[in-house]
């Protein structure tokens, strides 16, 4: 059980959405709600407040009718629940719901506790409100799709319940839930903010260290199919460098290698004084895709912690409008619902991930060349040259999804349209770089499978499972008991998924 509080750190974010950990509301979080919803209700009763008893957006300059408050916030929650294209998946849309409830619960929206309990009812019943991916530009924030949140919560729309689709209203009835009763502003407090970017980053966070984890070991197994020197990946060559990022993954490659007994000594072969060959046999140095692989992940795991870092502040914050002030008793109109800081983010992370694929993609073809590897057949087929294909087909795959992945790679930060007749006249498009990080992030798990089935079959070709290390025969074990070493040419699709499959949920 974790309790909300002060502060959500992004270990318990992803223990609530990954490990179904129940989540409860502190008696200071729900006593900093009340007050704030108190608060605002009684200073608003002379005041012009934005979204209060003003209309939204452009149409601010209308005042709004007392008796008119309330269904305000309803008509605003109906008219923006009008997201298109697929659903966002389930884990995506409780990480958007928690980081809602964790900015709501700070105190700083005027919300009443009513909504607080709602929302964490859904979280601990894996109740999936229908968010769509398509809808948001991320500069009143997710306005869109947290409509659509704002729409369960009201008792309509749509949820996913035991995996059906199923109207709200049913559901609610069968677990005796009430939708809460729209108060002072609970419809902008809903929707005026960055939560569904924010979770989505989040759960890209998560994959993207997996997607590190499996590219490192992936790196090391190769360069023990080639029996590589260890001095690009040593202490004293990287720490000549200054980045931590590459000072981590040349340490992890040691600790992945150290009990493998196909890595070589530069000093046994090349320093040792007795090598006479005018022309070398074997390679001095290897490819920049099997020697490199410090410098080009660092950046990786440099930029994710980076992400990581900007994430848990911004589910930490308050990032809506107006922001409610009970300590200095005042109402400040400003822009925390804008995008920026997690648009670009998810750039970030997208473009490093992309980096990643492209270092996979390398790595296959260097095992599929028998021109450039000069150790194994070509496309590591164990069969009969000619006649069967090896892993010829799937090349053409992996080849393709990290074009896609090159192209999808392009910013969205700086792809703002001006729209709301202008009054949003620079957005963010969080959102959209949230989501398309996503595509690039199951792109990226597809190539590494086939990547990681062609490894299997060179140590099997090259009869190395008894001298690799203990990590990579792990992952050989793994990986061949989801497909067995193979000479005849088979269909390949159901175990590229399995494996993608395997890669995603270890």
């Amino acid at each position: 059980m974790s309790t909300i509080k002060e502060y959500l750190s992004l270990k318990e974010f992803e223990s609530i959405i990954f490990e179904n950990n129940k989540i409860a509301i502190s008696e200071v979080v729900l006593n900093r709600v009340n007050e704030s919803f108190n608060f605002l209700k009684d200073f608003s009763q002379n005041k012009v407040i934005y979204g209060v008893n003003t209309g939204f957006g452009p149409m601010a300059q209308y005042r709004i009718k007392d008796e008119d408050r309330l269904q305000l916030q309803y008509n605003l929650i109906r008219s923006h629940s009008s997201g298109t294209g697929k659903p966002l998946n389930a884990i995506c849309v409780k990480a958007a719901i928690l980081a809602r409830l964790n900015t709501l619960s700070l105190g700083n929206s005027g919300v009443h506790p009513s909504v607080i309990h709602l929302m964490k009812e859904l979280i601990n019943r894996n109740i999936t409100p229908l968010i769509f991916e398509h809808g948001g530009v991320g500069a009143s924030g997710d306005l869109v799709q947290l409509a659509h949140l704002a729409l369960v919560l009201i008792g309509e729309g749509e949820v996913f319940y035991n995996g059906e689709r199923t109207p709200t209203q049913e559901v609610f009835e069968l677990e005796n839930l009430k939708p809460i009763q729209v108060e002072i502003r609970e419809g902008l407090a809903l929707i005026n903010g960055t939560s569904v970017m924010t979770g989505i980053g989040v759960v890209n966070v998560h994959y993207a260290n997996k997607l590190l984890d499996w590219s490192l070991k992936s790196s090391c197994a190769i360069n023990e199919i080639v029996q590589a020197y260890d001095d690009h990946y040593s202490e004293e060559l990287n720490n000549t460098k200054r980045h931590k990022g590459q000072r981590e993954i040349a340490a992890r490659m040691r600790e992945n290698l150290f009990d493998s007994t196909l890595i070589r000594k530069r000093e046994d072969h090349l320093y040792s004084g007795e090598n006479t060959e005018d022309i070398f046999k074997d390679k001095v140095q290897e490819y920049y895709s099997l020697r490199c692989v410090p410098q080009i992940l660092g950046p990786v795991l440099e930029t994710i912690n980076n992400v990581s870092s900007i994430l848990e502040d911004e589910f930490n914050s308050a990032n809506d409008n107006p922001i409610i002030d009970v300590k200095n008793q005042h109402v400040y109109h400003g822009g925390n619902f804008h995008g920026d800081y997690i648009s670009l983010e998810m750039d970030k992370l997208k473009i490093v991930i992309t980096k990643l694929t492209m270092l996979s993609e390398r790595q296959l073809n260097f095992l599929l060349n028998s021109k450039i590897n000069e150790i194994l057949p070509p496309f590591v087929n164990l069969g009969t040259l000619g006649f069967n294909f090896g892993m010829q087909g799937v090349q053409f795959t992996a080849t393709s999804t990290t074009a896609e992945n090159q192209m999808l790679s392009n910013p969205m930060y700086v792809h703002s349209i001006p729209n709301n007749n202008d009054n949003q006249d620079i957005v963010s498009m969080g959102t959209n770089a949230a989501v398309i990080t996503a595509k690039v992030i199951e792109n990226a798990f597809e190539v590494l499978a086939i990547e990681l089935i062609t490894i299997a079959q060179a140590i099997d070709y090259l009869e190395q499972k008894d001298k690799i290390s203990s990590v990579t025969k792990k992952m050989y074990d793994d990986i061949r008991a989801i497909i067995p070493t193979f000479k005849e040419d088979q269909v390949m699709y159901p175990f590229v998924q399995k494996v993608k499959d395997y890669l995603i949920n270890n």
